[in-house]
């Protein structure tokens, strides 16, 4: 017992694995003691082992080992124990150990847990509580360690191990428990369906006998119904079919098989859990009888009505799921007069059938009372079963993922008769959304083709027909929005055919009338004619969605397989081919089929002329030589893009100048090959000039681009942006000055002034119109963009306001002169008296005053609305600025971009802060951290700019904008470096730093120079003795000390620079002069050095020297430049100072500069020292190259060699 009494206490732990471990232990344990043990001679025993308690406990001991019985009897007792886990762990110790020892009997351990269990009247709640789950786990072990139903002999007797008396008592206690407590009772249950499966599958000689007793006791001395009932009696059904059922169900049940559709209803009440024979019943369950999981019954009905996928069942499933599911499930638990628990109920069985359905079966699940119910709670936080509902989204979403095959059945639910349409909208989620992004292509395609059946379904035929055709306008809208979705949804899986499919549908129907369906046409939407045709507010949709459509496709990327490598294009579709070139493509088809349709509006001449020149350009593009490739494709783009808006604009927003533009420019950019004719000099001459007055035909391209970016559409600024992308090689200075011109700032005034000669011109223009233009401009307006809708109705409301602001004042000025305003109450007001000449001089200024105050808040507006108008183009400018410096990195033109955004970043006010904040984004992230730099460069255009960027420097307002302005002068730095243009950078900085240590309102720092210094060491190299002048002529001690600072950081530059030895030993006197002058006035009070600063001086020294050394390789040369003596000197001076005496780090630098210089020689004489001294001396050294304190150093070394020392005394 001494081996396995440790193995009890980790039964209990929280751990599952220690408490399998320690079950896995204590059983191998006990089998190998009984293996082992050698059972006692006692027939006497045997014979009568039944007849009391003492005798059945001899016989349990009689037939096992000490341990084993031991072992029984505490698991048995520890099923009781409320600490952690033990129930758990010894339940299954119990289990295990029943079913592997072949020596007890079932009557022998039901007697054992029936006394440990026994309730006393002293017992609490909790005591109770323990003592009755004790004895649910205890024969419910019997049970699963089919000792219940064992047919064997114990050895050396002819006892059986089970009988039927034992059966029948297992029973009736399981019973008793469950009508004992109503909490126990599913439990209790469970374990008696364990029982009847054990039987059915048994062969024991009383199997008949135990059947009669499990069916009498549960159907004859019960008529109550019950869950458990019902699960009970569904595997007898199965087990033992034979049985006379009908006996047994009524007059419950009408039907011997209990899942037939006439039971359903009373299965339905029962499993609300009230009275089967209750016409009615209460909404609330019963207080303690309530719990969120769901009875282990609706898993049994499941797997017979809809049997899992890949289950081997017998039989067809019993019952029909689709009743099933609509009288037990929605008709009841989703019942209107449901309460929430069992709505609860119903979520779990919807989630528990969702993975068993398939997707021809999908349809019996999203019952009426189901989406009503779903839908409710999904839509509000608030709702008691919100995150139920959001649960069975999650499912939802899991199983498509799963399956995506299921995915477009799911759709037609959630958007079908019992759902909604607008069903994302309605619950707030991303339901539907979601769906589609986890379908394969085949699921979309069956999507679309769903949708566009829909199309076509004519309204019924019905009394109210008008508001059968908003229904369907309704529809058709609703459709036209689905479409779109699926394309600007990025998270859906792209083909091509599909993308293909909707785009040719919003075409049709957006620019052209069926006049007779195509059956066997390539594009599907001519293949059925709508009825009613599409209103025009429906064509307008369609069109807009096309142009909505091509904007997000025009900015997707597409992976194009070449020979070699998949490269990422975007515009384009997995053949190679612009998206907006295929709608042009389909547009050109439909124009030539006159057979099937005819355009909504018929072109004019002019316009059709365009538009062939257009296309004989886009055609001539398709011949252009490989490299100029990707500028031919930019023109072809444009082109394209530019057509297509055209046929998609209203009459009011046709504006043919664009095509006119892209036709002059793409054509004189790529010229038509003519054949030579006859033709004079005279005129060739004429023309010639002719062509150098026009501006560059690329100018005129990106000038059409920059208008896009002026137009409120994401269909052009997409455009605009790609198009710039490819034509980006081709940009010249000119181009650059265009883009940058639209960066300049300009008075509101001039902009509002434009505006009203625009609008001077529109009106002259309309005045000749007549009455009929008039109308149809108001029915345009009206069928404007739901954002302009809303803009409109805000603008309109503050009119609204000042009008009665305005109204209110003119009314009090006529107030005041004894004239009411007319309000048209009464007759009288008609006959008012006219005034005379002093009444109206009176009440003139106060109108004029009320006039002019409206006329100001009018133009106030204007300039606000103006402005923001202008902040956001400048802010598409910059996009294109950013696309070519991310494209062309290498072009010289960046330069000319540097000072206008620097200028726009310093000339920029809080209310275009965007702007400044995308301006710096380009200039630090783009220019200054390009790894490669243009080539070609004129040196005097960078210099020039350079020289500019410091003087701003000089002045920067921010420390932020004299970041940027650093980060833009190293870059212009790296291009003069790169193009041998040393001086110009010099004299920059050199100019720069005089006037950071000469002027104190200089706003340049260290850090502005420190970068330059690293990075570029040796154009730096070249300031060395600036900088050395600089901390003599500084202003002050603080940039004296920052002067310093810039030469250390020079200094330690010097292994990077190579062979410098001339030029070193010719700096170091100069170096030297200055710092020993600085202490030197600091000594003797001239100057205000703190000792920390003057430590700082030294650092450098040391530091300047040890580079001195490396670099000279002879130590007489540098003894010669450095002048040791000096330094001692100085050493003397500190130590005699009363401002530094106290520092004796000061001397003890100074001191260790002087035994740097020494030679070689004389070191050695002179340090006839120990090897720990000259260890503490490397260890100074290398402390002193990293910058390290070598005062702490050499405190620290001090403290080393006493602890060597008296390590050595104690040893010795």
């Amino acid at each position: 017992m001494s081996t396995t009494l440790p193995l009890f206490w980790h039964l209990s732990s929280a751990s599952k694995k220690e408490r399998l471990d320690a079950s896995v232990k204590l059983v191998s344990s006990l089998e190998h003691f009984q293996s082992n043990f050698v059972p006692k001679d006692s027939p006497e025993t045997s014979e009568n082992e039944d007849e009391d308690e003492g005798n059945k406990s001899n016989g349990l001991d009689a037939f096992n080992a000490q341990d084993v019985s031991y072992s029984l009897r505490r698991l048995i007792r520890g099923l009781a124990s409320p600490r952690e886990s033990s129930r758990l762990g010894f339940a299954v110790a119990l289990t295990e150990l029943l079913s592997r020892i072949d020596t007890v009997t079932c009557s022998q351990i039901v007697q054992i847990i029936l006394d440990s269990s026994k309730p006393q009247g002293s017992m609490t709640g909790q005591e109770e509580r323990d003592i009755l789950f004790a004895r649910l786990f205890g024969l419910t072990s019997v049970i699963q360690s089919g000792l219940l139903l064992r047919d064997t002999t114990l050895p050396s007797s002819s006892t059986t191990a089970s009988d039927l008396s034992s059966f029948k008592e297992v029973l009736v206690q399981l019973l008793a428990l469950g009508e004992k407590k109503s909490w126990l009772r599913e439990s209790a249950w469970w374990s008696i369906r364990l029982a009847v499966d054990a039987l059915a599958q048994s062969d024991v000689s009383w199997k008949d006998e135990a059947l009669d007793a499990t069916i009498a006791a549960i159907y004859s001395e019960s008529k109550i119904w019950t869950p458990e009932k019902v699960a009970l009696t569904l595997r007898l059904q199965s087990a033992f079919p034979s049985r006379d059922w009908k006996k047994y169900l009524s007059p419950t049940f009408k039907n011997p098989e209990l899942l037939s559709t006439g039971n359903l209803s009373a299965i339905a009440r029962i499993l609300k859990e009230s009275d089967a024979d209750e016409d009615e019943e209460s909404d609330l369950p019963k207080t303690g009888s309530w719990k969120p999981q769901v009875h282990f019954v609706w898993d049994m009905l499941l797997d017979q009505v809809l049997p899992k996928s890949g289950v081997q069942r017998e039989g067809a499933p019993k019952g029909s799921f689709p009743e099933f599911f609509r009288i037990v499930v929605d008709e009841s638990l989703f019942a209107s007069t449901s309460s929430p628990e069992r709505k609860y109920w119903g979520f779990q069985v919807f989630q528990k059938a969702l993975p068993r359905v398939s997707a021809d079966d999908m349809p019996m699940l999203f019952t009426r009372n189901f989406m009503r119910s779903w839908i409710n709670h999904l839509s509000n936080s608030d709702r008691y079963l919100h995150k139920a509902a959001r649960q069975v989204v999650t499912d939802i979403q899991n199983v498509v993922k799963s399956n995506p095959k299921i995915g477009f059945s799911l759709i037609l639910q959630l958007t079908g008769v019992n759902g909604s349409r607008q069903f994302d909208k309605l619950t707030k989620t991303k339901t539907v959304e979601s769906i589609l992004t986890s379908m394969d292509n085949e699921g979309i395609q069956s999507y679309i083709e769903y949708l566009l059946k829909q199309v076509d379904e004519e309204p019924s035929a019905s009394a109210e027909a008008e508001a059968d055709i908003q229904a369907l306008n309704t529809r058709r809208a609703w459709i036209i929005d689905q479409l779109s979705a699926l394309i600007r949804n990025g998270a859906i899986p792209k083909s091509d055919a599909w993308i293909q499919t909707i785009l040719d549908w919003l075409t049709v129907h957006g620019l052209f009338i069926i006049a007779k369906k195509s059956e066997k046409g390539a594009i599907t939407a001519l293949r059925s004619v709508p009825s009613p045709a599409f209103s025009e507010e429906l064509r307008k949709n369609c069109r807009e969605r096309l142009l909505a459509c091509l904007a997000d496709l025009t900015a997707q990327t597409a992976v194009i397989k070449g020979d070699s490598k998949a490269t990422k294009v975007a515009a384009v579709a997995s053949d190679g081919r612009f998206w907006v070139s295929r709608v042009l493509a389909t547009i050109e088809e439909l124009e030539e089929d006159t057979k099937h349709v005819r355009p909504l509006n018929e072109p004019d001449e002019e316009e059709v002329e365009q538009r062939q020149k257009a296309r004989q350009i886009l055609s001539r593009l398709k011949d252009v030589s490989e490299d100029r490739r990707e500028e031919a494709r930019g023109v072809e783009l444009l082109l394209a893009a530019t057509l297509v808006h055209i046929y998609c604009a209203d009459d009011d927003d046709a504006d043919p100048e664009p095509l006119e533009n892209c036709i002059d420019g793409a054509s004189r950019l790529f010229p038509a090959e003519h054949k030579k004719g006859k033709k004079g000099r005279k005129s060739m001459g004429e023309d010639k000039g002719k062509d150098k007055e026009l501006p560059e035909p690329v100018d005129v391209l990106v000038d059409t681009v920059i208008g896009f970016l002026e137009k409120g559409t994401a269909y052009l600024r997409a455009a605009a942006n790609q198009v710039f992308a490819l034509l980006s090689g081709s940009v010249q200075e000119s181009t650059i000055d265009l883009i940058l011109t639209q960066l300049e700032r300009r008075d509101p005034e001039e902009l509002m002034a434009d505006e009203d000669e625009d609008v001077e011109m529109e009106d002259a223009e309309d005045s000749v119109e007549d009455d009929d233009a008039e109308d149809d401009e108001e029915s345009a307006s009206s069928s404007s963009s739901a954002g302009e809708e809303d803009e409109d109705e805000d603008e309109d409301e503050a009119d609204e306001e000042a009008d009665l602001e305005l109204r209110r004042k003119i009314e009090e000025a006529l107030r005041v002169n004894g004239i009411s305003a007319a309000t048209g109450d009464s007759d009288d007001e008609s006959e008012e008296d006219l005034m005379d000449d002093d009444q109206m001089l009176a009440i003139d200024d106060k109108l004029a005053a009320a006039f002019k105050a409206r006329a100001a808040e009018k133009g106030h507006r204007k300039d606000v609305d103006a402005q923001r108008e202008a902040t956001h183009f400048k802010n598409r400018v910059l996009d294109l600025i950013d696309t070519f410096v991310r494209k062309q990195p290498t072009s010289p033109l960046i330069i000319r971009l540097i000072m206008p955004l620097v200028e726009l970043i310093v000339g920029t006010g809080p209310d275009e802060k965007q702007l400044a904040d995308k301006a710096t984004g380009i200039l630090r992230n783009r220019i200054g951290k390009s790894k490669e730099v243009p080539t070609s460069v004129a040196a005097e255009d960078a210099a020039k700019t350079l020289e500019e960027l410091h003087e701003l420097a000089r002045k920067a307002s921010t420390s932020d904008v004299l970041t940027t302005l650093s980060q833009c002068s190293l870059y212009l730095t790296k291009i003069l470096l790169h193009a041998g243009a040393v001086e110009p950078v010099q004299k920059a900085y050199r100019e720069s730093l005089h006037d950071f240590v000469a002027r104190k309102s200089s706003k340049l720092n260290t850090a502005f120079f420190d970068d330059f210094v690293k990075r570029h060491s040796q154009a730096a190299w070249g300031l060395r003795d600036d900088l050395v002048k600089a901390s003599e002529d500084a202003l002050n001690v603080y940039r004296q000390m920052q002067a310093f600072h810039l030469l250390q950081t020079l200094v330690n530059q010097l292994p990077a620079l190579g062979d410098r030895k001339a030029e070193v030993l010719a700096f170091v006197p100069k170096l030297r002069k200055a710092i020993l002058e600085t202490l030197s006035k600091a000594c003797s009070g001239s100057i205000q050095v703190q000792p920390a600063q003057a430590k700082d001086i030294l650092k450098l020294a040391l530091v300047a020297a040890r580079q001195t050394k490396r670099v000279v390789q002879n130590d007489a040369e540098t003894s010669a430049a450095w002048e040791p003596s000096k330094w001692s000197e100085l050493a003397n001076t500190l130590a005699s100072n009363d401002r530094f005496k106290t520092s004796v780090g000061l001397q003890g630098m100074c001191k260790q500069i002087v035994q740097l210089l020494q030679d070689d020689k004389a070191g050695s004489k002179a340090s006839g020292k120990s090897k720990e001294k000259a260890k503490a001396t490397a260890t100074k050294r290398k402390a002193e190259d990293a910058d390290v304190d070598p005062e702490a150093d050499a405190a620290e070394s001090t403290k080393k060699a006493k602890h060597k020392k008296a390590k050595k005394a104690k040893s010795g």
